[in-house]
């Protein structure tokens, strides 16, 4: 976008500059002048000089692209430790069933060091063609650094469609990815679908706090970007007679231009599993009172085999982690068992594990929203309840 002053239409009334909230504009010999390095173009100098029309901002949309010149489904593979992401495989799963509607091939993009069994593999669970990239400085995310990266298979595929998982390394480098393509991102997607006449990516997302579904079309701009969130979207399946093609590129540290380091990695110690993987999960949140309620929580996971989860008003409050966090803004989890206790139930929370097989709801509001969606609603007081549970189900597994 760029901001033009028509001199011959300014009279130097000072509206615009009244209306500037950066103070980027001052009345120069009876002209407006903008200072164009604290100008965010916000227009709000724009609608001041509505009457006169002195002002302008001109929006451009980058080069002009011919769509058809991009082609296939490309998934980005996210990695921790040498170890490919579940949700990676649901990425998988969901661009080779785009793939085959559109006809066309499936691309996987890995980034990773000495990954290159895994990077075989990827070819057995639906991808086509991998493009791998491997680089001791690979081995670690760093937004910059895959972001460059990316944009660079991007650039060389030209795929029309691009997905990955809406997940901490998604969310991150993802946006700055679209940015530097010229691509239109949907973000946090929790179902797909195309449009195999247009080649159009639909791309479905909660909006409005969950109140509302939008559908989001980019019918100008390749590649069509969606970060889709983890647990809903089904894993593809390993096929052993799959064959494909794999490409590595070999990178060195000069290769790319690279402002961080990792200096070190601070693993939060916990003895129950991931959220984002766990069939059961046990969330706490408003009604535990104080963090030190959350040990009855962690005593009825553990019993279970199951995750550790929490509310926002939890997470808010000191209280646990961002990474137990489950809802719109933190993690989507779809497990086969969901016990909320002492979560009243926000339209946000809800929304990000709505879809669990079956839920168990712990609150002494009987009013509580969270009762709508409970399979089963249990109405008392957490902190007696859950713990007579955890006693039962000791019980039941020692037997």
């Amino acid at each position: 976008m760029s901001i033009k002053v028509e001199l011959e239409k300014c009279i130097g009334c000072s509206l615009c500059v009244k209306a500037c909230a950066q103070n980027a504009i001052q009345i120069v010999d009876k002209k407006a002048v903008i200072d164009l390095e604290k100008c965010n173009l916000c227009s709000a100098c724009v609608e001041a000089c509505k009457k006169f029309g002195a002002i302008t901002i001109t929006k451009t949309s980058g080069a002009k692209i011919d769509v058809n010149d991009y082609s296939n489904v490309a998934v980005f593979i996210e990695q921790h430790e040498g170890t490919v992401a579940g949700v990676s495989y649901e990425m998988l799963g969901e661009g080779r069933k785009l793939a085959d509607q559109l006809g066309e091939k499936l691309v996987a993009i890995l980034l990773g060091n000495d990954m290159h069994q895994q990077a075989d593999k990827l070819i057995k669970y639906g991808a086509d063609k991998v493009v791998y990239m491997n680089g001791a400085n690979l081995k670690d995310f760093r937004d910059d650094t895959y972001a460059q990266l990316v944009c660079r298979v991007i650039e060389e595929e030209k795929p029309s469609i691009v997905l990955a998982g809406a997940t901490a390394i998604g969310r991150s480098f993802i946006p700055k990815v679209a940015a530097k393509v010229w691509g239109g991102l949907t973000a946090d997607c929790t179902k797909l679908e195309v449009d195999t006449e247009k080649k159009l990516l639909l791309g479905t997302r909660p909006a409005f706090g969950g109140n509302l579904m939008a559908t989001i079309i980019c019918p100008d701009h390749r590649p069509q970007i969606a970060t889709v969130r983890h647990k809903v979207m089904k894993a593809a399946e390993y096929n052993e007679t799959r064959s494909g093609e794999v490409i590595v590129h070999n990178i060195e540290s000069s290769d790319v231009t690279e402002r961080t380091k990792v200096i070190d990695i601070v693993k939060e110690i916990e003895s129950t599993v991931n959220i984002t993987e766990a069939d059961i999960i046990v969330s706490g949140g408003r009604g535990l009172n104080k963090p030190e309620n959350f040990e009855v929580i962690r005593e009825l996971a553990e019993v279970l085999g199951g995750a550790v989860g929490a509310s926002r008003a939890a997470v808010d409050n000191g209280w646990i982690p961002y990474s137990h966090q489950v809802g719109q803004t933190g993690k989507t989890v779809c497990p086969k068992l969901y016990i909320a206790c002492g979560i009243s139930g926000s339209v946000q929370h809800m929304a990000g594990m709505q879809s669990a097989d079956y839920i168990i709801a712990i609150n002494k509001d009987p009013d509580a929203d969270i009762f709508q969606i409970a399979n089963l609603g249990i109405v008392g007081d957490v902190l007696e309840i859950v713990p007579e549970l955890t006693k039962a189900f000791k019980e039941k597994v020692a037997t």
